[in-house]
């Protein structure tokens, strides 16, 4: 049988939530507004499907260009080439530094 190649595969471990934080997280995390020039982390949040980036991008800190509807758009250097990251607000960070 083949391999299924869906958004979420080999995920298992990346997209897990620790046991205390299973469940839906708090709604004012989708309510988070962030101005073109803000450093993010993008961290994906497995409860919320809506607005999830691709899971290659989970971990990686990078700048908002802009809003893109209920999303924003997030520049993130991937090796040598910069891409752009469509995430809606539940997936993003603000970077402390």
């Amino acid at each position: 049988m083949q391999a299924s190649k869906g958004t979420r595969t080999k995920t298992r471990q990346l997209l897990k939530k620790k046991p205390r934080a299973h469940g839906l997280s708090p709604i004012t995390r989708a309510f988070q507004s962030f101005e073109a020039g803000d450093k993010v982390n993008i961290i994906i949040d497995p409860s919320v499907h809506k607005g999830m980036p691709f899971s290659r991008f989970h971990g990686l800190t990078g700048v908002i260009v802009g809003p893109r509807g209920a999303a924003y758009e997030v520049s993130v250097k991937d090796g040598n080439k910069t891409k752009m990251v469509v995430a809606r607000p539940e997936h993003l960070v603000r970077n402390k530094g």
